[in-house]
């Protein structure tokens, strides 16, 4: 078995952008999500024998993606800092790769939320 002081010292040296992309790639190796937690404190998903439109009218989850960051780029900046928990070199990185999804699989409710605070920034979002 590995040595988890060894892992975590390893994972302790990624950038924020570098442990997004491990968590992206364990979860699909695994088949899990790291929401998991989030999710099973929220509302129920529907059944699994549940036909798709009532599935897609009981949406949990949304994909926030910026569109564009409009005028106020430094103010975009910091909500998207706020929201991704990223330092500001990476937060100026997603606003200035715009448009860039800049968070996966969140919940409804903070999806809605984070959606206001960056339209009151001036930036132009999409839920998907």
């Amino acid at each position: 078995m590995a040595d988890i002081k060894k892992l975590v010292d390893e994972i302790e040296k990624l950038t924020l952008v570098e442990a997004s992309e491990l968590v992206k790639a364990l979860e699909k190796q695994f088949g899990v999500s790291a929401a998991a937690v989030a999710v099973a404190a929220g509302p129920a998903a529907p059944a699994a024998g549940a036909a798709p439109a009532e599935a897609a009218a009981a949406k949990s989850e949304f994909d926030l993606f910026l569109k564009a960051s409009g005028e106020n780029k430094i103010q975009v900046i910091k909500v998207v800092k706020e929201i991704t928990g990223l330092g500001l070199g990476d937060a100026k990185a997603i606003v200035d790769g715009a448009p860039k999804m800049i968070k996966e699989k969140v919940p409804a409710a903070d999806a809605k939320n984070f959606e206001k605070q960056l339209k009151d920034a001036g930036a132009t979002v999409e839920l998907k």
